[in-house]
């Protein structure tokens, strides 16, 4: 048996790392968790440092400032967090941070001489119910009887030492980290928002001044604070970085040494340079400052009134009101009453108008559950964020739209996205890691060229002065000063060709990573398919069956008017400004109802609780007329929306409760997901063939909602109605059909795909759209081949105690059909390939399943994943996260909504929204398409070519220079001072410059490029250019000896070096710097040829008219400016034009036919690889599994698509999430609180009669109503039914009919 070798796996860093024993952490296991360890100051170890300090001159202390974390670790002894006085922390970026260790009184003032047990420690406590957000430290208020009574107090005092005076903390990040005894460790100060109960939230009654002052004390003042740097510190800090001081080192060589010119002009430069930098570091903190820092005038409750403040004083458990004409959230807070529409593109990148309500209160009635925690994400359509625009508010006549606060500053969601601007992910690229060794290679060649140097010069009897400026001149040479400015060309004029491709970036130093990318993730709608959506049509349901398709709306019979009023009522769109605003969907939908919209004014708002509804009705239907006639008839067609149950993603639907006009009943109205719908409605209403249809329309492409109606009982009245919880009117509804709406892909979007495809670049689809829709799209868009197949992934989890969670394969078309064309042509042939026979598709909730328990499937899932659908915002930046596990370069493109935490977590994130959510984006395209994805990756790998060619052509100029100089130091020569400023000025410069002009390559190209500088090809180019310009140089220098006019060169005290031996070695040497410029800017398949680099191209004439010039006939003047010995002989200073040919074609030579060969960059480079590294890429290896293992997946086709389609419903609907009901129960409570005084009495009865186990529906034998049976018993553990006696009474009346009903009542 042959061993199976060892394979050394490449994998990307995504995640927080595993904790290692023996550390401590704070953020434990999460994205920012962070290595931390204490010290405090040691008096020898500070004596001994600052000694060697004195004695290096301030370098060790230069070295220090540099790494600040190795200073604190050289003059402070390691010692307990307890004890601590500094902290040094490490996050997984391997980025160093040095904290000091603060103490403070709980008024704010520094505390000093404090002992140690007079440090308070926060008592987090081990109950995960407890509260461990320290919001009343020092609060010396005894509770009343009313909050003992209510439970509140007690769950939040809980978690406060109030014997204790002092506390210790430090800051890191813009984040405040505080001391807990009981864990003895340092924990994120948390507001409101963590491990606080819902109710404590309804319990507030505001802040009493001290307490608010010993807020502000330890949550800081309510700012996003952008500080604009004094440009002296920026002056400091650009001067002490180690590129300038290698730069002010090598002047001061050079000024010693009397070469005043280059050494001149190397100031001028660097002054130019930082003048730039300190200019265009302020202009960006003063965008940023001007864009992020906002501070208003706020109403604040204060006793029993409401008093103005600034936005800055505001601190967790404030009560603020928010005014009817709406404003600017300066922090993120809780709604307690009234409702707000919100504009949250700050944060989502969508203008969408967004409803939302008040937090429900767990404790309006007697539960015996426990209370619930509040859950930023579960609550979040309760909460108000900071930056979000309030549009429209809407309260309870004289009361106002209150909230608490939860979190100020830098803890806000704005504060959050501020600080990922300030402390970005930093790009950990390869080549940037590279260059390090490469200069560290070139200042070990400077240490042997040092040797050299001090060994002949001693041998000489120099003096110690001129060796010292020798040897030291010789390291300036090797190690090129001018280094990472030129690195930067390359980007500086990438940046310029995305900005006028309306691509802009705020993350430079991700161009050349783009250029690697080998993978890009779609959004589908608004990124591949079009914005809008165009309505198609409806399909009716009529007696059990689906009818004729309906183009026009106005064509509906009147049997099927249900459908229209669906239409007409069951949306969230509200008016604004007098606009009607809200989902695009909806607008569609409404719009095409050809009915209008009336809301209640402002006066008429103020009595929210007097049942002011929204009206819909037929445009024009009034006329001037009245609403009723002389009998009291109804002349006209009204439908008051009387309650909304909002979308929710995790429900997957909403709805609205109505009343038509002379009604005498109340309506439901239900809109969502097909599959969800179809799940809530009574089977007998189901056409048998509604997968069949539904799929139908989802292959085209079309995007398939479902409507359903219910009739509720006569008896329900206004009070039960505000009331009761959607689960237990959303049942039993009947299905009414389809709203189909066309979704059409953007005309770029196919041509791109197809792009990608043919370079190798993977496309992915992660969507949060329906699977059906999402399959459609990538079929007709290219994703997928029209030959390949594809595989949908369905995971189920099992039975507790029954069955294990176990997955299935399945063909998503016959495999007999898949060679047939799609119904809509396409006029690019898409390109099959050939490694890949088929694609894997999986949901959201497959998806949650499979990277619970099965980590190794999802690897070959992702591995030959295309679609991804039903995805949530954290479940698209898993998949982003995985991807880069297996060693994936991912790109990732979004409209800006539900995106930004995978454009934030991809390797190249591109915004398609101009939202303020863009800047957490690299990159930002103004064109609302895809086209910007090949654009920016043809530019990043021209950008990514280009810091290669310019490397490579510093390193072979420093090279050669240095070669220059160690032949002329063999007769104590040296290249003259106009002759160094000539090459490093005028050729070496504008040449630098010039390089990187090239614009990209048209095409992209199936081969990426290289992304390491130790690979085969750029290192033996380095190598082989250096043996030519070197064997050059010997030949020169020996040939003109040769001739029969040649001097030796003789030592003068002058340091005049003018000789023959100068001449040749620099006349050829100049020759070689343009020739290796030429060589190293390459063309095809990166960037576009040199010849259409017309600065290049004219750059390059020069410097040749000037070398041709100095070589064969200089002036007289223009020689003695260079001090340049001119041969007698004009022939023989031909030769070195044809010595210089002879170079570049040999170079060429090498370059084009060895270097760039398949045999060194394929073979030559594997089989280094496979001696010294044994390093693939983990996606390599999942591919080579799933290649040789033939029998996975096993694939089931006992059944069709929808039966399957069918079976996954039925499975979801009997595994619904209990955490959604849980919230959606409390959801129901928040949006009536305001008329609990109508039916107070109502509810006393109610609890009275009905305190034992609510009747349940027995005869319904579908699954929904199995599956609602469950819930009513559930809802009743959880929270004491939340009145459920009344309102499962209205069911029971529903069921059983009106005598019965008498009776009951």
């Amino acid at each position: 048996m042959n061993k199976k070798k060892e394979v050394k796996v490449k994998v990307g860093l995504s995640g927080p790392p595993p904790m290692k024993s023996g550390f401590q952490y704070v953020n434990p296991g999460q994205e920012d968790q962070m290595e931390i360890s204490g010290y405090r100051p040691s008096l020898i170890r500070k004596v001994i440092v600052w000694f060697f300090i004195i004695i290096t001159a301030g370098l060790l202390r230069l070295f220090f400032y540099w790494l600040p974390h190795l200073f604190i670790k050289f003059t402070h002894t390691e010692c307990s967090l307890s004890e601590a006085k500094v902290v040094i922390l490490k996050d997984q970026y391997k980025q160093w941070f040095v904290s000091k260790v603060k103490v403070h009184s709980k008024s704010g003032q520094p505390a000093g001489g404090v002992k140690k047990d007079e440090v308070m420690g926060i008592a987090f406590s081990k109950n995960p119910y407890d509260s461990n957000t320290p919001l009343k430290m020092g609060d010396t208020k005894t509770p009343t009887d009313d909050h003992v009574s209510s439970g509140l107090v007690s769950e939040v005092d809980r978690i406060l030492e109030l014997n204790r005076k002092f506390v210790r903390y430090f800051i890191t990040k813009k984040i405040k980290y505080i001391w807990s005894n009981e864990s003895q460790t340092f924990k994120k100060l948390e507001g409101l928002d963590k491990n606080t109960k819902c109710s404590y939230f309804h319990a507030c009654k505001g802040l009493t001044y001290p307490q608010q002052q010993e807020r502000v004390a330890m949550f800081g003042s309510n700012s996003i604070q952008i500080h604009v740097t004094p440009i002296i510190r920026i002056l400091f800090k650009e001067v002490l970085s180690p590129f300038y001081i290698f730069q002010m080192f090598s002047c001061g060589i050079w000024f010693a040494d009397e070469y005043y010119y280059y050494a001149s002009c190397i100031v001028v430069i660097s002054v130019v340079s930082i003048s730039a930098t300190i200019y265009q570091t302020r202009k960006m903190q003063r965008a940023l400052r001007n864009t992020i820092e906002s501070s208003t005038i706020v109403s604040r409750l204060h006793g029993e009134d409401f008093v103005d403040v600034c936005s800055d004083d505001l601190v967790p458990g404030d009560i603020i009101s928010i005014p009817r004409n709406g404003c600017v959230m300066q922090c993120d807070a809780v709604l307690l009453t009234g409702n707000c529409i919100v504009n949250e593109s700050m944060l989502t990148g969508e203008s969408v108008p967004v409803t939302k309500t008040p937090l429900p209160n767990p404790k309006i009635s007697k539960s015996r559950g426990e209370d619930i925690l509040f859950n930023l994400k579960e609550h979040s359509k309760h909460v108000l964020f900071c930056g979000t625009n309030i549009l429209q508010t809407r309260f309870y006549g004289s009361q106002q739209v209150k909230a608490v606060v939860l979190r100020t500053g830098f803890s806000t969601a704005k504060g959050e996205l501020v600080r990922s601007i300030m402390h970005p992910k930093p790009v950990d690229f390869k080549f940037n890691r590279d260059t390090y060794i490469f200069v560290a290679i070139l200042a070990a060649i400077a240490g042997v060229g040092f040797i050299y140097t001090v060994v002949i010069m001693v041998e000489e009897h120099e003096a110690f002065v001129d060796i010292f400026l020798r040897s030291m001149d010789l390291i300036t040479i090797a190690v090129p000063p001018a280094l990472p400015a030129a690195l930067t060309i390359g980007i500086v004029f990438a940046q310029r060709r995305l900005k006028r491709g309306q691509i802009y970036c705020i993350s430079p130093r991700s161009i050349n990573v783009s250029g690697t990318i080998n993978a890009v993730c779609f959004d589908k709608t608004g990124t591949l398919t079009e914005d809008g959506l165009d309505m198609q049509s409806v399909v009716p349901v009529q007696d059990g069956r689906f009818a004729e398709e309906v183009q026009d709306i106005k064509q509906l019979s009147s049997d099927q008017r249900l459908l229209l009023n669906a239409m007409t009522t069951c949306h969230s769109l509200t008016i604004i400004n007098g606009v009607l605003s809200g989902d695009p969907l909806d607008l569609i939908m409404f719009n095409a109802t050809e009915w209008e919209l009336e809301e209640p004014g402002e006066e008429e708002a103020s009595r929210y609780d007097m049942i002011v509804p929204t009206i819909v009705r037929p445009q024009g239907a009034r006329n001037g007329k009245g609403t009723f006639d002389q009998q009291f008839v109804p002349i006209t067609e009204e439908i008051a929306i009387m309650r909304q149950f909002t979308f929710a993603s995790s429900l997957q639907r909403m709805s609205v409760i109505t009343r038509k006009l002379g009604a005498t009943n109340f309506e439901l109205f239900s809109k969502g997901a097909p599959e969800m719908i179809a799940s809530l409605s009574k089977p007998e209403t189901l056409p048998s063939n509604f997968h069949e249809v539904l799929i139908e329309y989802t292959k085209k492409g079309y995007r398939v909602l479902a409507l359903a109606h219910r009739s509720l009982p006569a008896k329900l009245k206004y009070a039960k109605i505000q009331r009761i919880q959607r689960e237990q009117v959303e049942r039993n509804l009947t299905f009414l059909g389809f709203l189909v709406l066309e979704n059409r892909l953007k005309p770029e979007t196919t041509p791109i795909i197809h792009q990608l495809l043919e370079a190798n670049i993977r496309t992915i689809m992660v969507t949060g759209d329906n699977m059906l829709t999402a399959l459609s799209v990538a079929r007709e868009c290219g994703m997928v081949g029209e030959n390949q197949k594809i595989i949908l992934v369905q995971a189920f989890p099992g039975t507790t105690g029954k069955n294990d969670p176990w997955l299935e394969y399945m063909y998503t078309e016959d495999p007999q059909d898949h060679h047939q064309k799609s119904t809509k042509e396409t006029k690019i042939a898409m390109p099959d390939s050939t490694d890949s026979n088929y694609h894997f598709a999986l949901d959201g909730r497959s998806w949650a399943i499979i990277r619970k328990h099965f980590p190794l499937t999802l690897q070959k899932i992702c591995v030959r994943g295309t679609v991804f659908a039903r995805m949530s915002p954290d479940q698209k930046s898993q998949l982003i996260e995985v991807l880069q596990e297996l060693g994936y370069f991912v790109g990732m493109c979004g409209d800006g909504a539900n995106d930004c935490g995978a454009l934030k977590a991809a390797h190249a994130g591109i915004s398609l929204s101009e939202a303020e959510a863009s800047v957490a984006s690299p990159f930002t395209s103004k064109q609302p398409n895809i086209e910007c994805v090949p654009t920016l990756i043809r530019q990043g790998r021209a950008a990514l070519v280009t810091s290669f060619g310019i490397f490579k052509y510093m390193a072979c100029y420093s090279l050669t220079q240095f070669v220059s100089v160690l032949i002329l130091y063999w007769i104590f020569a040296n290249l003259t001072d106009f002759e160094f400023l000539y090459i490093d000025l005028f050729l070496l410069t504008s040449l630098s410059v010039t390089f990187g002009y090239t614009n990209a390559y048209d095409k992209l190209s199936k081969d990426p490029p290289l992304v390491s500088l130790f690979s085969v090809a750029p290192v033996l180019s380095i190598l082989l250019h250096m043996l030519i310009q070197t064997a050059a140089q010997v030949f020169c220098y020996f040939n003109v000896q040769d001739q029969p006019w040649f001097v030796p060169y003789e030592v003068n005290e002058d340091d005049d070096y003018t000789s023959y031996e100068n001449m040749a070695v620099f006349v050829i040497s100049m020759y070689q710097y343009v020739t290796l410029a030429i060589i190293f800017s390459k063309g095809r398949p990166y960037r576009k040829t040199i010849f259409t680099n017309y600065l290049f191209i004219a750059n390059l004439v020069v410097c040749i008219g000037m070398n041709l010039w100095l070589n064969i006939y200089p002036i007289e003047d223009v020689a003695t400016f260079f001090e340049l010995k001119v041969p007698p002989s004009i022939p023989y200073r031909l030769i070195y034009l044809g010595i210089a040919a002879i170079n570049f074609f040999v170079d060429y030579l090498i370059e084009t036919f060895i270097i760039d060969s398949y045999f060194v960059k394929e073979r030559l480079q594997c089989w280094i690889e496979d001696i010294f590294s044994n390093s693939k890429y983990q996606y390599e290896i999942v591919e080579e599994e799933i290649v040789r293992d033939s029998s996975w997946p096993n694939i089931s086709s006992a059944e069709s698509l929808a039966q399957a389609f069918e079976r996954l419903d039925s499975q979801q609907a009997r595994d619904f999430d209990q955490s959604s009901l849980l919230s959606s129960l409390l959801d129901s409570a928040s949006e009536t609180q305001s008329i609990r005084s109508l039916r107070s009495v109502e509810m006393e009865t109610s609890h009275r009669d009905f305190n034992g186990k609510p009747a349940l529906n027995t005869g319904a034998s579908n699954t929904s109503n199995n599956f609602y049976g469950d819930i009513d018993d559930e809802s009743q553990l959880i929270a004491d039914d939340l009145d459920k006696g009344v309102d499962n009474l209205a069911m029971d009346l529903d069921e059983q009919g009106p005598d019965v009903n008498s009776q009951k009542l």
